[in-house]
């Protein structure tokens, strides 16, 4: 009867600790999410997007492998700094906004990849395409407790995909062939998480 008790407390416990997931909220005001893409084979137009939100959960306030996020960023809020070119990558030749307005990515997961360093696995939706994708990750410094008592943890994920995978499709060439916008868009996003 006693090894039963024990069992039986056993489960309780490790039920227990599947259902105390440390829950994280994404700080809108310390993210942001870049992106880089050649311009005519020789120079880097960069630019943002400054609306997004998102959640994560943890094992624990310190411990984020195994670790899931959740992403959403509103494509019309994207900001090169140049009012045309913005409303040129709204459009349908790029991100077709208006029938598109959110880009996520959603079941993903972190995975331990070295001390302070995480792989980010998930899905990545853009327009009506999604794909998986890996993000390499590097935790900013563990967790720490800021000056008001938030509980905090800051991260920066990276990774490089083609935009042609996700229906982006816009193709103008140089005389000499070269794209006037590359396939390959590199993208940065600095996350900062409040602990809920």
């Amino acid at each position: 009867m006693k090894a039963v008790f024990s069992l039986l407390a056993g489960i309780l416990f490790m039920s227990n600790m599947a259902f105390s997931q440390v829950k994280w909220s994404v700080d809108p005001a310390h993210t942001n999410a870049r992106f880089e893409i050649k311009h005519l084979g020789i120079a880097f137009v960069d630019g943002e997007f400054t609306k997004l939100e998102g959640q994560a959960e943890s094992k624990d306030s310190v411990n984020f492998d195994k670790g899931t996020v959740s992403f959403s960023i509103d494509v019309n809020s994207i900001d090169t700094r140049i009012e045309a070119r913005d409303n040129h990558l709204k459009s349908d030749d790029f991100f077709s906004a208006e029938k598109f307005p959110k880009m996520t990515l959603i079941n993903a997961t972190l995975t331990k990849a070295g001390k302070g360093k995480f792989k980010l696995t998930g899905d990545l939706t853009i327009k009506d395409v999604t794909k998986k994708v890996t993000f390499d990750v590097v935790q900013n410094n563990g967790t720490i407790i800021d000056p008001w008592g938030k509980t905090r943890a800051g991260f920066t994920a990276k990774t490089t995909i083609n935009r042609f995978d996700y229906n982006i499709k816009y193709a103008d060439k140089t005389a000499a062939g070269i794209d006037a916008v590359a396939p390959e868009v590199a993208i940065t996003v600095n996350v900062e998480l409040v602990k809920n």
